[in-house]
């Protein structure tokens, strides 16, 4: 094997690591918060597009979140046991099942309103800096998607 196959191999040039390593790190930051809170962090995702739009089709949310339905399924399922969503079929096309935010969870809302703050606040990137982590990570994701 030559030398720049190695090379490739070193873990210091995977870009896939950091991207790894700190997703981990950031969802370690939410883990208190979101506990207070009674969500995990995918159920504090989808609640984040919930609050945005109050009735989604599932289909949507899962698109909006790039999980599949085999993802997305338990995750309503619990936020539905914990009665701050509703899921039900569309009258218009019964193959739609919409997601509909409830007074449980506007009030969770509430709640919520201080977690993106405290997160930005131990984050260590300027707001400059993570402007441009985001622009950057969501040109990965959108390349993704082709």
């Amino acid at each position: 094997m030559d030398k720049n196959n190695l090379e490739s191999l070193k873990l210091e040039n995977q870009l896939c690591f950091p991207l790894y390593a700190a997703s981990r790190e950031v969802i370690k930051l939410y883990h208190p918060l979101l506990t207070e809170l009674n969500l995990t962090y995918t159920q504090y995702l989808v609640m984040l597009v919930v609050w945005e739009n109050e009735m989604i089709s599932e289909k949507d949310l899962g698109r909006l979140l790039y999980l599949d339905s085999g993802t997305l399924t338990p995750v309503l399922k619990s936020l539905e046991g914990k009665k701050v969503i509703t899921r039900s079929r569309s009258k218009a096309d019964e193959r739609v099942v919409n997601v509909t935010l409830t007074a449980a969870g506007k009030a969770l809302r509430n709640k919520a309103e201080s977690v993106p703050g405290e997160i930005a606040d131990k984050i260590p990137l300027s707001g400059k800096d993570a402007k441009e982590l985001y622009t950057l990570l969501y040109r990965l994701l959108e390349a993704g998607r082709k």
